[in-house]
């Protein structure tokens, strides 16, 4: 299910008719949402907070896109109008087609994007008997010059699909750092502004955390970046649920999403409307590797030897596309070991080193 207020999409499952579970793994909020676009500081700062972060949060639900920038805006950006994550996320968007036939059903959506100069369209399409949505986003500059910008999807799951004692994340990460500034309120599970190799993380207090676990430390929150492997065509990110021996994942190419953020909020943060009662795992895959301030992260450039930013030229544009999938796996499977493209074929890999788990995919060239 997908929304016009801010894109998101907010619900993916097995219809009952599977015998599957028909627990969606995306992240549904304890607090009653609003369309985004309607969100008016003198009526809905007390519900949802300041303009700055309230305005995404009263519609924010499951996998949203952050465009063009990813992270907070400046203050004076705030001053104008401008919320967390861009404009895309707060903006309403348009249904532009609507196609159903006997063996597809496919939705776009469009949103204009006035402060960056930008448009930008999202086309999902679900084929018959498939579990598996395949998404085409195009990036368009309206501006006579060229245009760098962030390019991030998040995708946010949570309960009860995921679990402290049931489930685990898994994505080809090599190097990471931690937010430079800590968690919000500092309610930090992390050390600042370190670096490491996923998924072992350094935490606040001493030790490591194995950030492939989800919701260790009740009333603690982190913000990671993370580098997908730079030897992968294809990079990845996804959860398993153990216990319903179901999974969903996220497969894209690597060169347009080189990065990963990977966030945790754990009943942490006591400011409306979180009021310490939200578990949710973000796995934000994307174009820049932290969401900070696009002053800070201009200054980043190239991290790891590889870039935080993505382009488009003058007059120009920019399509990606990447799929989402269902599937149950094998009631041994502990873990995931690999995902890998294989021609029309999605090939995942358990953490036994025996089953594989094949599903039809489309061409992500």
């Amino acid at each position: 299910m997908a929304l016009t207020g801010g894109g998101h999409v907010a619900e993916f499952r097995f219809d009952e008719s599977s015998g599957f579970p028909m627990t969606s793994p995306l992240w549904i909020p304890p607090w009653k949402t609003i369309e985004p676009y309607r969100y008016r500081p003198e009526l809905h700062a007390s519900r949802y907070g300041p303009a700055m972060e309230g305005k995404l949060l009263s519609g924010l639900v499951g996998h949203s896109i952050c465009l063009d920038y990813f992270g907070s805006p400046s203050p004076e950006e705030s001053k104008y109008g401008l919320s967390q994550h861009g404009e895309a996320p707060s903006a309403r968007w348009h249904k532009s087609n609507l196609r159903l036939t006997g063996q597809e059903v496919g939705l776009k959506l469009s949103v204009t994007l006035p402060v960056a100069g930008l448009r930008f369209s999202r086309e999902i399409k679900l084929r018959q008997g498939e579990a598996l949505a395949c998404f085409k986003e195009t990036v368009i500059n309206e501006k006579k010059c060229d245009h760098f910008f962030h390019w991030n999807q998040h995708v946010t799951l949570g309960p009860p699909f995921l679990s402290a004692r049931d489930s685990i994340v898994f994505l080809p990460g090599t190097q990471g750092m931690t937010f430079p500034d800590g968690y919000d309120e500092g309610k930090a599970l992390l050390k600042s502004g370190s670096v490491f190799r996923w998924p072992m993380a350094p935490a606040r207090r001493g030790g490591k955390i194995d950030l492939t676990r989800p919701f260790l430390r009740r009333g603690l929150g982190f913000v990671v970046g993370v580098l997908l492997d730079p030897r992968r065509e294809f990079g990845f990110v996804g959860a398993l649920n153990r216990r319903q021996n179901l999974l969903m994942a996220y497969c894209f190419k690597r060169r347009d999403f080189p990065w990963a953020a990977v966030w945790e909020e754990n009943q942490a943060i006591a400011a409306v409307p979180w009021k310490r009662r939200t578990s949710a795992r973000g796995l934000e895959f994307g174009s820049t590797a932290l969401p900070v301030p696009r002053r800070e992260a201009l200054t980043y450039g190239t991290v790891f030897g590889t870039p935080t930013f993505a382009y488009v030229p003058a007059r120009g544009r920019k399509t990606t596309r990447y799929v989402a999938f269902l599937a149950r796996v094998p009631s041994e499977w502990k873990g995931v070991r690999d995902i890998q493209v294989s021609g029309n074929e999605i090939l995942v890999y358990g953490s036994d080193r025996r089953s594989i788990v094949r599903l039809g995919a489309p061409n992500l060239s």
